[in-house]
Order: structure tokens, then C-alpha cells, then sequence
């Protein structure tokens, strides 16, 4: 109602235009003339001398009460003109002008009532039905609002201000198109009224039309040119339109005319992290939070900030307190969730997704989450169970849970539902939708042009400024090469176990070695080992991920192995910084990185045949014999179990396969089935992952004809007794199309032969690899038949089975695969060859070794 002081003669009867009584003096004309002219001290003592000479005249009361609003005095201005009305009860204009003082008192059910009775005693007033709907509104009485407004309308069409007020009513109801108009109307009558233009635009960009809504806010600062919070407004939607450098102008506009701007500080941090210009969000959201320190949205969203950089412990700060300020806030206990899971605690982070989801019970994201953590945990039933709500609830759309699920059916071998799920994943990774992980897809039925797709599409999250990439020279050569090796892996962890002699072994003359943890301390043996085994050990875990390639790129290493990949646990975010010259993707993920900032991947000619090259966005670097690095110091416990210690029978074929659950598949579990059929007393000796899937693998069994006592299961062991009790299986047979990998060269250390068939993709490839650089190609098969064929022979021929173990012991003194000093040897020759080719300034290339 005072919108602007333009609209005063509009909710309040002009002095001038007031009648004057037939018994008035001529004092009293005099006054109005003075009160026309803004004269209120002079008016207002002429009125008070019309009273002392005729007390009860009516419009030197109201008058009077008039001067008393004009001044704020909204007490003395009701009682005055509450006294003209008891004098006076048939003038209209009474009753309009109690009612606007009786609105600024908050009175509002008053002043209604009076619109009310001056609507009665003139019911073409335009102006009462305004404010009355005004009333109507602050009342939460909407409908009446918007009849009182619309009557208005009627009766004077260009009355801009009962548009404008007409609009807020409908938009209130949820009528945004019908509000559009009223603004729409109120614009065109009063070009110049820039709230209304305002209005305007925020309905619109309501409405997802952008465009409009920018041409209204730019309106509004040609008339309001130096309002701070007009240029946030644009800024916020040019933000939406993705017009970021304008939005950013726009909001460090609003910061110059008002510093202590907190809105603006905020959508300036929000803009910047959109653009992944962490550590500007940052300091935005922490100067909002110093000006607005309850401000929860703003702690979470510098939790984001900090999670997005590497700076978990900072996040859980941030997100507890966003929970202090505002405890049902679904978002920051989700949010907190997922900075508790990225470090270890997954008991905490499925606390924090548990109440997020009490408070939505709809919240997709969390359930995903929570199925995430649960995973980590072993708790496969309940991630199933967690990644099926949040597809319940929202079935079409393309999330990472419809991946996670699958794999976790394949985890627990409840196989059913698995290709018609799948089958989904891969559609979603052929139409670049959704956000599926790369690994989960290497065991699905897929190619290698699926594998690069995926991790493309992954990868698109991996940006950093292009001003925070870090640059280098080229190198200088015949010097000391410093290599870097990064993992989340060092402690008791399969890549640790592989790669720990390696490290060892590397020619100190030629090479400085350092190591790069951002993962556990275990404290295990391993651990210990690794950590001495290098020159230089940095623990990154405290680092955000820019700090972390400062670090590296202030250590001058010129050559840094990532040794996770897409496996779990990675930093991928240090390495798109660019802390060293080159950088290597190696061992611990089987696959492409799908990203331009990875030059190499280390690999063989088995795993990465020449005619694969166009699937990898990293260069191919062959080794001679296999890629894996294998300890020769690997200690298997000189006490083997006997059979009966470990549920095997006596006498009878022992096939056996000590590989994740996961890998198991309907049609190659179908083969050992008719192999344990086809072999009389045979046994299957598998790892004994949780009674779900040892159930469903029972079940599977006795489906296929094959009583559950045929099935048996192994618990897990340290490594030194699990590689001791290899000595009593007599086959190992692999799975497809993911390989045994570090499994396999366990088996064939221990003298376990392995019997594989090799498949498209490196995953599917590894244990052709090793079979071949420990010099056992005949148990290399190139289909399903074959393997099936071939395993079959050798589980019916003991003499032959004999010769291949026999082979495998005496070979494995002799050949490539468990010759760590050849390895290492190897290995460096592809780090020189790398720092030459870059040292010559020239782009990373394919080649291979020896």
C-alpha cells in the first residue's frame, strides 16, 4: 500500500480535492490550500483553529487525522478521524483513510472492516477495493483479495497499482501466467514502475524464460541504476542463462554499492564453484558467513566447496555446523554423509544418509548413498535394497544407483534381474546420460568402445580452471629422474602386495623414488614395508587436491604413476591439476581414464594388443612379457592344511576359483556345473563371501543338478596361509569377462595351474598375460567351448595335469612373470623412454619395450 510515495494519492483522499462543509469558516479553506501545498505545520494549526471556534467540524478532524499519518503518528491519526466519523458517519473518505492508518498500525482486520463501510457508502471507489483487497491479502484471505483487486480493476482499468496488486495475489495462489498479465498490464500503463518490472521478471525466470526475465531486470536498473540488490537479481539469472562472465560482473557490481552484501557474496560463490573456482567460492562463502553467521545454506555449500577440493575434514565441520543452525536440513545430512564416507567412516555416514532420509523420505540421493556406503561396508543385501528405493522412487531417471545395483547382484550371484538391468547401464552409457562408473561396466557385458565411453562421459566431472593447470618445461636429460608413485592403496591391499618389490628394486643411480598416500594407515607389515621401500613417503590425505599437486610439482617429480585409476578410492582431482610432466595410469584400474590429462598407460602386448590402441585415451606403453609386477618375496606358510581342515573330501577333483563373487557369471557357473557333473567326486572350492550369496550360488547349484555338497567354501585367510592352501586344489579355473588378476598370479605362485579363456577388453586379458610370461600358453583358451573342453580334459588326465603343475614350479624360477629384477629393468626403460620423448618436446606416443 505504500509501495511508493507516488501511490499516497491513490490509498488517501487528497486535502484539495476534500469538500468543504456549508459551515466551515474560511479558516478552513485556507488550511486545505496549505495542506495542498505541503504546508502540514501551517494546515494543521489553521484546522485546530477551525476546532476551537466549531469543535465537532468533521473535516478539520479528518484533516487533521490526515497531517497526523502524513507525520508517522498512525495512533493519533485513528483517533482523529475516528472522531470526524462519529460526527460524520456517511463520508466515504473517512472510512478509506482510517483504514490506511489502521493498516500501518497492523490492524488489519480494522482497517478491512473500514474499506469495508467506505466501499458501502461508495461502491465505485476503485482505490478502497485496492486497499481493501490489500488487507484481504495480509489477512491470508486470498480469493477475497483477488475479488476486491479485480473490482478494482473494473471499475478504473488503468489503475496500474491494482494490477500490480492483483498479480501478487494470483502468483500467491499459484497462478503464475494469470500474474504475468496483471504485471504485464501494470508495465504498459506505467512504464517507469520498476517494482512491477521486477515482478515481472521473477515470475518469468520462474517460468524458465530467461531471456524475458533478463530484459525485465535490466529494466530495472535503467530506472534503479544504483540499487545493489537489482544487480544481484540479474546476476542470479544471467547465472541460470550460463551467462557467467556478465552474472559475475553483475554481483561484483552489487558488492561495490554494498560490501556488506551478504546474498551477493553468496551467489558470487555459488557461480564460481559452478565453474570449479573452488578456492574463490570459498573465501565468497566464508565472507557470507561472516556477515550472516546463521546463514546455513552458506556452510553447506562451503562444505561442497572444501569436500570438491580434497579438504574433507574442514567439510564435516562445515556440515555439522549447517545441522546446528537448521537441524532438519536433509541436504547437509547427506551431504555430511558423503565427506564422512569419503573418509572410511562408514558407520557415521549411513547415520548421516539414514536422517536425511528421515526428513525425505523421497531423497533419491541419499538412498544412493546410503547403498554406497552399505557396499563399502559388505553389507551387500542392504545396498541392494538402498539403490532399489531410490530407483522406486524415481524409476526413468538415469542415476548412478542402476549401476551399482547391478553389481551388487552380481556381488551376491542373484542373477535374475541382472541383464534387464544391465541392459539399462549400457543404454544409458551409449547415450552419454546419467553418471555410471567406469569400473562397475567392466564386468557387464560391454566392448572396449563402451569401456572409453563411460570413462569419457565420468570424466567430465575432472575440470579444473585452466589457469590452475600447472605448466612445464621440457626436461633436462642425463640427470636423476624422479618418479612418483600415488595411491590410496598402501597397506594391506592387493596392489601393495604386487608392487612392493618394485619399489625395492628401482636403480637408485638413475631414479629417486617417492610415494604419494591418500589412503589408509592400517598399520600393517605391508605398510611399513612400502613406506621404507621408498625414498621419499608423503601422506596427501590432510591436503585439498590443489595442495596435493603443489606438493608434487614443488617435490619436481617428473614422472607421477596413478596406480588407482577408476578403482576405488582414487584422486583423479590431483592428477587433472597437472602436478608432473608426465603422468601414467597403471595396474590398479584394468581400462581407460577417458581424459587429456593422463599421457600413458602401462600395459603389454596381450592386455593391449595394437589394434585396441583407438579405445584408450591414454598412449599404450608395452612391456616385454606381462605389465604386473609380481613380489618375489611373497611368503607362502610352510604348513599346508589338509584336506579335511579346509572341507574337502579326501580323495576327488578339486577345481577352485578365489576370485570376487562378482565376477561369476550365469553362463561360465553353468560350465563348472557340468564340470563337476561331468567328473566324478569333483569339488568347487570358492571363497565364502556372506551367506547371501552362498545361498544363491547353493541354489544355482541344485538348479542346475548339482547337490549343494559339491560347493565348497573357503574362509579368507592371511595371505601367507590362503596361498598355502592352493596346494590342494588341482585346477583353477578364471572367470570372464573380468579376469583374475593379482588371484592369478597367487595361484601360479603357489604352483596352482590356471585355466583361463581371454576376452576383449584388459580386464578379460590379465591372466592370458601372466599365463603367458610364465610360460603356460596352453592354458591360454580363446572361447567358452575350449575352456570348457580343455578343463574337462585336464580334470580326466592326472598325467597331464601333473606336467603343466610341474612346469609351472620349475618356470617359476626361471620365467618373465616372477622375474622381478627383469621386470624392473623393463619398467624403467619406458620411464626413460618417456622422459626422452618429452625432454625432445615432444607429444607422449605408443611404444614398446625391448
Amino acid at each position: 500500500m505504500n509501495r511508493k510515495q507516488r501511490r499516497a494519492a491513490e490509498k488517501q483522499e487528497n486535502p484539495v480535492t476534500q469538500k468543504k462543509s456549508p459551515a466551515a469558516p474560511e479558516a478552513f479553506g485556507t488550511a486545505v490550500r496549505l495542506h495542498q501545498a505541503g504546508k502540514l505545520q501551517e494546515a494543521e494549526r489553521l484546522y485546530r483553529q477551525v476546532l476551537a471556534s466549531d469543535p465537532g467540524h468533521a473535516d478539520s478532524l479528518h484533516l487533521l487525522g490526515v497531517i497526523a499519518a502524513q507525520r508517522g503518528r498512525h495512533d493519533l491519526s485513528v483517533d482523529l478521524i475516528k472522531k470526524a466519523i462519529a460526527v460524520n458517519g456517511k463520508n466515504p473518505a473517512y472510512f478509506s483513510n482510517l483504514g490506511l492508518a489502521l493498516m500501518k498500525l497492523e490492524r488489519v482486520g480494522e482497517a478491512a472492516a473500514s474499506y469495508g463501510k467506505s466501499i458501502r457508502l461508495n461502491p465505485a471507489d476503485a482505490a478502497a477495493h485496492n486497499n481493501l483487497g490489500v488487507a484481504f491479502r495480509k489477512l491470508g484471505r486470498l480469493d477475497e483479495a483477488a475479488a476486491s483487486h479485480r473490482q478494482a480493476c473494473i471499475l478504473n482499468p488503468n489503475y496500474a497499482d491494482a494490477h500490480y496488486n492483483l498479480g501478487i495475489v494470483l502468483r500467491s495462489l499459484g497462478r503464475l501466467d494469470e500474474a504475468v498479465a496483471c504485471w504485464r498490464r501494470t508495465v504498459a500503463l506505467e512504464p517507469g514502475d520498476a517494482e512491477a518490472h521486477a515482478k515481472l521478471g521473477g515470475a518469468r525466470r520462474d517460468q524458465d524464460q530467461l531471456d524475458e526475465a533478463i530484459a525485465c531486470f535490466r529494466k530495472v536498473l535503467q530506472l534503479r541504476p544504483n540499487v545493489p540488490e537489482n544487480y544481484n537479481l540479474l546476476g542470479a539469472t544471467l547465472q541460470e542463462r550460463g551467462v557467467t562472465e556478465e552474472a559475475i560482473a553483475c554481483f561484483r557490481k552489487a558488492l561495490d554499492l554494498k560490501p556488506d552484501f551478504p546474498e551477493a557474496h553468496y551467489n558470487l560463490g555459488n557461480l564460481f564453484k559452478e565453474q570449479v573456482r573452488l578456492d574463490e567460492a570459498v573465501a565468497c562463502y566464508r565472507t557470507t558467513i561472516g556477515l550472516l553467521p546463521d546463514f546455513a545454506d552458506a556452510y553447506n555449500n562451503l562444505g561442497n566447496a572444501l569436500q570438491q577440493l580434497g579438504l574433507g575434514a574442514e567439510a564435516i565441520a562445515c556440515y555439522r555446523q549447517a545441522i546446528i543452525l537448521k537441524p532438519n536440513y536433509g541436504e547437509a545430512h547427506n551431504n555430511l554423509g558423503n565427506a564422512l564416507q569419503e573418509r572410511g567412516l562408514f558407520d557415521e555416514a549411513v547415520a548421516s544418509y539414514r536422517r536425511a532420509i528421515d526428513l525425505r523420505p523421497d531423497y533419491v540421493e541419499a538412498h544412493s548413498n546410503l547403498g554406497w556406503s552399505l557396499q563399502q561396508m559388505g553389507r551387500w543385501t542392504d545396498a541392494i535394497a538402498s539403490y532399489r528405493t531410490a530407483l522406486r522412487i524415481e524409476p526413468d531417471v538415469p542415476s548412478a544407483a542402476l549401476g551399482h545395483l547391478a553389481h551388487q547382484l552380481r556381488h551376491i550371484c542373484e542373477w535374475e534381474e541382472i541383464p534387464r538391468i544391465e541392459d539399462r547401464v549400457m543404454a544409458n552409457v551409449r547415450n552419454d546420460i546419467g553418471e555410471t562408473q567406469p569400473f562397475t561396466v567392466l564386468s557387464m557385458p560391454s566392448n572396449l568402445a563402451d569401456h572409453l565411453r563411460c570413462a569419457k562421459h565420468f570424466a567430465e566431472k575432472f575440470q579444473v580452471p585452466a589457469t590452475d593447470r600447472i605448466a612445464h618445461l621440457p626436461g633436462r636429460k642425463n640427470r636423476k629422474i624422479k618418479i612418483g608413485y600415488m595411491s590410496s592403496d598402501f597397506h594391506a591391499h592387493a596392489t601393495s602386495f604386487l608392487i612392493a618389490e618394485l619399489i625395492e628394486r628401482h636403480d637408485r643411480d638413475r631414479f629417486e623414488i617417492w610415494g604419494y598416500s591418500h589412503g589408509i594407515d592400517d598399520d600393517s607389515e605391508i605398510r611399513h614395508r612400502i613406506m621404507s621401500g621408498f625414498d621419499h613417503f608423503i601422506d596427501l590425505r590432510p591436503m585439498s587436491h590443489k595442495d596435493a599437486a603443489r606438493r608434487i610439482k614443488s617435490d619436481e617429480i617428473d614422472i607421477l604413476i596413478d596406480l588407482n585409476g577408476y578403482a576405488q578410492k582414487p584422486r583423479t582431482m590431483i592428477l587433472a591439476f597437472h602436478p608432473a610432466p608426465i603422468q601414467v595410469n597403471y595396474l590398479g584400474y584394468p581400462g581407460t581414464m577417458g581424459v587429456d590429462f593422463i599421457d600413458y598407460i602401462i600395459a603389454d602386448p596381450i592386455c593391449i594388443p595394437p589394434a585396441h590402441e583407438p579405445f584408450y585415451s591414454e598412449k599404450v606403453v608395452r612391456l616385454p612379457d606381462s605389465y604386473q609386477p609380481n613380489d618375489t618375496l611373497r611368503r607362502i606358510s610352510p604348513d599346508t592344511p589338509s584336506r579335511t581342515e579346509c572341507g574337502l573330501p579326501e580323495h576327488g577333483f578339486v577345481f577352485c576359483c578365489f576370485n570376487n563373487s562378482y565376477k561369476i557369471t550365469p553362463e561360465l557357473f553353468g560350465i563348472w556345473m557340468r564340470l563337476l557333473r561331468a567328473v566324478p567326486g569333483s569339488v568347487l572350492w570358492i571363497l565364502a563371501y556372506n551367506a547371501e550369496t552362498r545361498a544363491n550360488l547353493l541354489k544355482e547349484a541344485e538348479a542346475r543338478g548339482v547337490p549343494a555338497s559339491r560347493l565348497i567354501f573357503a574362509p579368507f585367510l592371511p595371505l601367507p596361509d590362503h596361498l598355502a592352501r592352493h596346494r590342494l586344489a588341482d585346477l583353477f579355473l578364471d572367470t570372464l569377462p573380468y579376469n583374475a588378476h593379482t588371484t592369478a598370479s597367487d595361484a601360479l605362485w603357489a604352483g596352482l595351474p590356471v585355466l583361463t579363456c581371454i576376452g576383449e577388453a584388459f580386464a578379460g586379458r590379465v591372466a592370458a598375460s601372466l599365463l603367458n610370461a610364465v610360460g603356460a600358453r596352453e592354458l591360454i583358451c580363446s572361447t567358452l567351448a575350449e575352456y570348457e573342453s580343455k578343463a574337462l580334459a585336464l580334470a580326466t588326465d592326472p598325467k597331464e595335469l601333473s606336467k603343466l603343475r610341474d612346469k609351472i614350479r620349475r618356470n617359476k624360477d626361471t620365467a618373465p612373470l616372477f622375474d622381478i629384477e627383469r621386470f624392473t629393468r623393463n619398467m624403467e626403460s619406458a620411464y626413460l623412454r618417456m622422459w626422452d620423448i618429452h625432454c625432445a618436446g615432444q607429444n607422449p606416443r605408443p611404444f614398446d619395450v625391448g
